[in-house]
């Protein structure tokens, strides 16, 4: 076999690239289904909590008692139904009407006037729904902090003041930067399922062999059916990108040339990953399923995404560093929201580089004893 040839590398590509332009399909994960993730991301997940409803039980008749509920009443964050015994309201925190409730007590006044003031109304949240039981609960304190504050701003003037200040995304809006890491996990699946995809059914049809049979080696043939997968995935992520920051108004303060390198890097695992996986299986349906289990499904759970790493189990942890998307998702973030910083970046391209070099190993070895190569 004659040495590495840039006039067949071409002709790869080439050929490659007419498959791509013909095939409906490629056409459609590169760029309906990001737009459908996009768009279902960005309406569906949400950890923004507004309008929980609750019930208020206003067993007190004071004055105080009234200006308390009144303050539940006037948030954006709770729909309150009102309520005089809480036999009333329980029911409908059972059936999942309600995800708690607050009961300012006949005792109120009393309470009121002690020293103590910890325990001046109780609060019972449904528990099924933990995350949203700990917003009830935790917001509901707040409200009657914030409460109790005005109140007493007049009697005396608080010695330190304390103003809440968010760095770089100061609306604390969790579109910003659930948006960003929603491009990862488009990106793994488009740059997984479109080689998986296309090479296994070039296995199935036997063109692969053909191909294979060819003076070209196995790393042209695989740096030929790559590149043009490449630059699709360039694109979708371009769209991705448009899409985030001129339809969602997600800023974007760092680089395009940053997003561009960080994109790079991310599209060698990704696509190595997909062509482990067609390799493996030389079968369009399995490695669609395989594509969805082994990268999707990774990098939805196990990269930052939605849930913290540093409160997963600890071995856990460690599996999320073979994980391309942790790198991608923390990059996204930082890139959008922060800026430009390289010092975070640079490890995160070379553990993705790095995780690619592994899957590319994987398919150069297997190909060549396929093939005896």
């Amino acid at each position: 076999m004659s040495g590495f040839s840039g006039r067949r590398l071409m002709g790869l590509v080439y050929k490659e690239s007419l498959q791509v332009v013909r095939d409906p399909s490629a056409i459609l994960v590169t760029f309906v289904l990001p737009t459908v993730m996009m768009l279902v991301f960005a309406f569906a997940l949400s950890l923004d909590q507004k309008h929980v409803p609750i019930g208020v039980v206003l067993e007190n008749d004071g004055a105080d008692a009234h200006a308390l509920a009144a303050a539940f009443a006037s948030t954006e964050y709770f729909d309150v139904t009102p309520a005089r015994d809480r036999r009333e309201v329980a029911p409908r925190v059972v059936a999942g009407d309600l995800r708690g409730f607050v009961v300012i007590a006949q005792d109120f006044d009393t309470r009121m006037r002690q020293r103590d003031r910890t325990a001046l109304v109780q609060i019972v949240t449904d528990g099924s729904q933990p995350n949203t039981a700990n917003f009830v609960a935790a917001y509901s304190r707040a409200v009657v902090a914030t409460w109790l504050s005005s109140r007493d701003g007049a009697q005396a003037a608080p010695p330190v003041s304390l103003e809440a200040r968010f760095w770089f995304n100061g609306e604390v809006n969790s579109r910003n930067y659930l948006i960003p890491g929603s491009i990862a996990i488009v990106m793994t699946l488009i740059g997984t399922l479109l080689t998986a995809l296309v090479v296994a059914r070039e296995w199935e049809r036997g063109t692969m062999e053909a191909v294979m049979s060819t003076p070209a080696s196995v790393f042209e043939i695989l740096l030929g059916k790559l590149l043009p997968y490449f630059g699709l995935g360039l694109a979708a992520a371009a769209g991705c990108t448009l899409l985030a920051t001129l339809a969602f108004d997600v800023p974007l303060r760092g680089s395009p040339f940053a997003l561009f390198v960080l994109t790079s890097a991310f599209l060698i695992p990704a696509l190595g990953q997909g062509l482990v996986i067609s390799t493996a299986t030389h079968s369009q349906f399995v490695a669609s399923q395989l594509a969805a289990f082994a990268g999707f499904l990774p990098a939805f759970m196990l990269s930052g995404f939605l849930f913290e790493i540093n409160s997963m189990p600890g071995w856990l942890q460690v599996v999320t560093y073979m994980v391309p998307a942790r790198y991608f998702v923390a990059s996204l973030q930082t890139v959008f929201l922060a800026g430009d910083v390289w010092d975070q970046f640079l490890p995160s391209i070379a553990a993705m580089l790095a995780i690619g070099a592994f899957f590319f190993a994987i398919v150069a070895r297997s190909t060549r004893k396929t093939l005896d190569f």
